[in-house]
C-alpha cells in the first residue's frame, strides 16, 4: 500500500539537506568576497602610505607631474584587478548556485513524479485524469526551469563578456593617458 506520509518525509529530509548545503555554499563565498575587501584594504592603505611618501620626497613640478600619472595608473591597474576578482568570485559564485538550484530541481523531479505514480496507482477508478494533469503540470514545470537555466546562462555569459571588454577597455585608456602624461613631460 502506498503511505504518503513517507514520501512527503523524504521530501522534507532533501529539502533540510539541501538547505543546509545552500547555507554552506552562502557562508564559503561571502568568506571569499570578505577576504577580497580586507585584502583590497590592505592594498589602499599600502598604496596610500607610498604615494605620501613619494608626494613627501617630490623637488619639482616634473617629478610632482610623473608621480601624479604613476598614482593614477596604480589606481586604475587596483580598480580593474579588484574588478576582475569580484566578477570572477560573483562568477563562481553563480554557477555554483546554478548546479546547486539544478541538483535540487533534478532530485524534487523526480520525487514528486515518482509521487506522483505511486499516487495515481492508488486512485479509484476513473480518477486517471488527476494523475494525468498532475504528470503534465511536473513536465511544463521541467521544461521552464530549463529554459530559465539557459536564459540565466546566456545572460551570464553576456555579462561576462561586457565586464571583461569595460576592464581591458579601462586600462588601455589608462595607459595611454599615462604614456601621453610621460611624453608632455
Amino acid at each position: 500500500m502506498y503511505n504518503a506520509t513517507e514520501q512527503f518525509a523524504e521530501i522534507n529530509q532533501a529539502n533540510v539537506s539541501n538547505a543546509i548545503r545552500l547555507a554552506s555554499f552562502s557562508i564559503e563565498n561571502a568568506e571569499k568576497l570578505v577576504s577580497l575587501n580586507i585584502n583590497a584594504a590592505k592594498l589602499a592603505i599600502a598604496q596610500a602610505v607610498e604615494g605620501a611618501q613619494a608626494a613627501a620626497s617630490v623637488k619639482d613640478v616634473q617629478e610632482l607631474l610623473a608621480l601624479r600619472a604613476k598614482l593614477a595608473e596604480v589606481g586604475v591597474q587596483s580598480a580593474t584587478g579588484y574588478s576582475r576578482t569580484l566578477y570572477e568570485l560573483s562568477s563562481e559564485a553563480q554557477a555554483g548556485f546554478s548546479v546547486l538550484a539544478e541538483q535540487t530541481w533534478n532530485a524534487y523531479t523526480k520525487v514528486v513524479a515518482s509521487w506522483v505514480e505511486k499516487a495515481s496507482q492508488s486512485t479509484p477508478a476513473g480518477s486517471d485524469f488527476a494523475g494525468n494533469d498532475l504528470k503534465s503540470t511536473l513536465a511544463a514545470s521541467t521544461a521552464a526551469f530549463d529554459q530559465f537555466q539557459k536564459a540565466t546562462r546566456q545572460v551570464v555569459d553576456l555579462a561576462g563578456a561586457s565586464v571583461r571588454a569595460a576592464t581591458d577597455s579601462a586600462a588601455k585608456e589608462s595607459a595611454n593617458a599615462n604614456a601621453k602624461a610621460r611624453r608632455a613631460n
